[in-house]
């Protein structure tokens, strides 16, 4: 009995994940040149699930928008989500500024802005003037139909998915059999990802060796107070803010987060919240929400409710203003938290978002060297981590509280699921076939 308790242990992805993140940071540390050249396999994982993306996400919007049977729901719920995801925001924005303000990570570096060499930093500066709040805007509307398929840009195929389901809404009865036709393929999709994951913990380890093999366990000394930092930070920010919403929501944080701790561990090993997207979408309508709502708000939190990134963002730019001896007053930070409101909007889906983000609005307010950037080059990787996972614990929250404000959450599927939970039965299968509302 004990054997077959530790095979089936073995057996949770979540273990796998945790095995193959020791292993590869064991790689990264003795091995680093072969840490390094697993690179490819942790962007190989990520492409896999990353190509199944913008169907997944087409047919959920469409599915569950032409169900909902009214054109003013769809357009109430995304209103609520976007007032929301700026509120939340706003929070982790100023949690930040407060916790760099007392921690004075940067103080006492001394660095003389004059000397620093941007030259590594110089691509995210260009990226940074390339950008800009229309440009932003402008970049949701895809050129044509099929480009948005094939640039796999998430905000322009929710544009084209919400517009082709408010379309079959119209339609009415007419539309049914090809609504269902769409929900049949979204079956198959979701088997296609269940395929994937299988190589979850492959692309984890990778990446975690990769990390460490390339930057070095090392670097960490230097900056370590930052990072210690952006880690407390972020635990308060989940337990504190997010664990309140999700309470005042009906699914307690800790439940929430056991539920989807295998999402939570690929997300860590990989630093990308996009690896679980198809998974999350099915687990929190398994958790009592309309499909619906899963379906319009967790893809458009991805851009707009970047929680994890929020708090890096405020706590980086203050830091580097701290390390170059740059006087930086409350009223100059409130200003900062403004522009980094828009700013990390306008990054969203961009290679290095978080030093786009940081170089635009820097480059805006000139008042912070933007070659400070240079200084957060060697464990940004390493803040990845933090940024990612809060990134989805706290969009998984939004998704619920949304759906508990806009009336489309099941508290008695929940609380069956809770209570599951609590007898240790085995949770749903995240990739299986979803329940309509």
């Amino acid at each position: 009995m004990q054997g077959q308790a530790k095979t089936g242990l073995l057996r949770q992805l979540y273990i796998q994940v945790l095995i193959a993140i020791v292993i590869g940071g064991l790689v990264g540390y003795f091995w680093p040149g072969v840490g390094t050249a697993l690179q490819p396999v942790a962007e190989g994982f990520i492409k896999l699930i990353k190509m199944m993306l913008a169907p997944i996400i087409f047919a959920t919007v469409v599915v569950g928008i032409a169900k909902m049977g009214s054109i003013r729901d769809v357009g109430r719920t995304g209103v609520k989500a976007l007032i929301y995801f700026e509120v939340v925001s706003t929070a982790a924005l100023a949690i930040g500024l407060i916790v760099v303000n007392i921690l004075k990570p940067g103080v006492g570096m001394n660095i003389d802005a004059a000397t620093i060499d941007a030259t590594e930093v110089s691509q995210y500066v260009q990226r940074a003037h390339e950008g800009g709040i229309v440009e932003f805007i402008l970049s949701i509307i895809p050129a044509t139909l099929v480009d948005a398929f094939a640039k796999g840009n998430m905000l322009q195929v929710i544009l084209v998915s919400v517009l082709f389901a408010i379309g079959l809404l119209q339609l009415g009865e007419r539309a049914k059999p090809l609504v269902e036709i769409i929900d049949t393929g979204l079956q198959g999709l979701f088997r296609m990802i269940n395929m994937i994951m299988r190589l979850a913990p492959i692309g984890a380890g990778a990446g975690v060796a990769y990390t460490i093999g390339k930057y070095g366990i090392g670097t960490l000394a230097s900056l370590g107070q930052l990072m210690l930092g952006v880690y407390i930070t972020s635990i308060v920010f989940v337990f504190v803010v997010l664990g309140l919403i999700a309470r005042w929501a009906g699914f307690p944080l800790l439940r929430l987060l056991r539920f989807i701790k295998d999402e939570i561990f690929v997300t860590f090993g990989t630093c990308s919240t996009e690896a679980v997207l198809p998974r999350m979408l099915v687990k929190l309508e398994q958790a009592g929400v309309r499909k619906s709502t899963v379906g319009l708000v967790l893809p458009t939190g991805y851009t707009f409710n970047a929680d994890g990134t929020s708090i890096y963002l405020s706590m980086a730019a203050v830091f580097v203003a701290q390390a170059t001896n740059t006087d930086l007053p409350i009223y100059q930070q409130l200003v900062l938290m403004g522009v980094l409101l828009l700013t990390s909007k306008g990054s969203a889906g961009v290679a290095g978002a978080g030093f786009v983000a940081l170089a635009a609005t820097l480059s805006t307010l000139h008042t912070v060297p933007v070659a400070g950037l240079v200084l957060l080059l060697g464990v940004d990787r390493f803040m990845n981590e933090a940024r990612a996972v809060v990134n989805l614990i706290g969009n998984a929250v939004a998704t619920i509280a949304v759906a508990k404000w806009d009336g489309a959450f099941d508290p008695a599927k929940a609380r069956d699921l809770m209570r599951r939970q609590d007898a240790g039965e085995a949770m749903p299968v995240a990739i299986a076939e979803s329940t309509d509302h």
